[in-house]
């Protein structure tokens, strides 16, 4: 595959859909604070069947997600897609989507949590850059700080920004030493480990790994990086970035590992970097995913790599 190459930045006056891929959002209150969050920007909306439909703990059966994904991007009139929110569903309809469409029509798609399922696809089977956000119709949006809306915000609109800092008064440590450039992979880390084994299994071969979770308790992210250890995942990958744990403690500390020793845990001769603030929490950093990014213990940085625009 050629480079990975950004996907054209978007610019006032666009149309972006919104899409619900995945579970639907809790009331038509946040569905209409997303649209209102899109034209604040600047942007215009336009709403996709899946942000009104219900089916279980789903925005609606498969084929209507998965129609909503398809015509996001397929439509030349929409220039981008924000995904409006995660839950679970996207893996059910992965079969289901066209990814020639995606390949021919690169567009900003943004999402975090179930939308990982797509963050560790498109880049690798249409080429280019996909964006690990927060997304406009969760209850903790509507309350977002003012880092989390500029790190969203200099994505949607491509502004210039190699350096990727944790909020103020957030402090991240390397676990180990070390220098790596690679792709940026990864995301929600139950969605990652319920990839293996499929068509969709994550690839880190050469890459950096990002992970994060929610509402799991440490032996459940114990046996997840172990299931990724022993299926070569984390041998293959050049880096490793520890994201947010949101609500991720044990309910009886004295008997458990912490999460910090099970990241210790894992051997490694490549750097790994704890405690960057992304992921189930505000405040909450973006990521370019599929993009190179550069990891520096030395320097204490992650630093994007600049790669073409398309």
């Amino acid at each position: 595959m050629n480079e990975i190459f950004w996907p054209a930045a978007l610019k006032k006056g666009d149309k972006v859909a919104l899409i619900a891929p995945s579970s639907p959002p809790e009331n038509r209150h946040f569905i209409d604070f997303a649209a209102s969050y899109v034209k604040t920007l600047g942007l215009l909306p336009v709403l996709g069947k899946s942000c009104f439909a219900s089916y279980g703990y789903l925005a609606g059966d498969d084929d209507l997600r998965a129609h909503d994904l398809n015509w996001a991007f397929s439509d030349p009139e929409i220039a981008g897609i924000f995904c409006v929110r995660g839950g679970y569903g996207l893996q059910r309809i992965l079969d289901k989507i066209d990814f020639d469409i995606i390949r021919q029509n690169p567009k900003f798609f943004s999402g975090y949590s179930d939308v990982t399922a797509l963050h560790n696809v498109i880049p690798d089977v249409a080429g280019f850059v996909t964006f690990h956000t927060p997304m406009p119709a969760t209850p903790k949006f509507s309350t977002a700080d003012p880092y989390t809306l500029k790190e969203f915000n200099r994505y949607i609109f491509g502004e210039e920004s190699r350096q990727i800092f944790n909020p103020p008064g957030h402090n991240w440590e390397f676990l180990t030493e070390g220098a790596a450039e690679g792709a940026l992979c990864g995301g929600n880390l139950s969605i990652i480990a319920s990839s293996m084994g499929t068509p969709y299994e994550i690839d880190t071969s050469g890459k950096i790994l990002f992970i994060e979770e929610t509402e799991e308790q440490p032996y459940k992210i114990d046996r997840m990086l172990n299931q990724l250890r022993l299926a070569g995942k984390l041998d293959d990958c050049v880096g490793l970035i520890f994201g947010d744990f949101n609500d991720c403690d044990a309910p009886e500390p004295e008997k458990s590992l912490s999460l910090v020793e099970i990241a210790r845990n894992l051997s490694s001769d490549m750097p790994v970097l704890w405690n960057f603030r992304c992921g189930h929490c505000f405040p909450t950093a973006s990521l370019p995913m599929g993009a190179k990014v550069r990891l520096d213990s030395a320097a204490g940085t992650l630093a994007v790599v600049p790669v073409k625009t398309g």
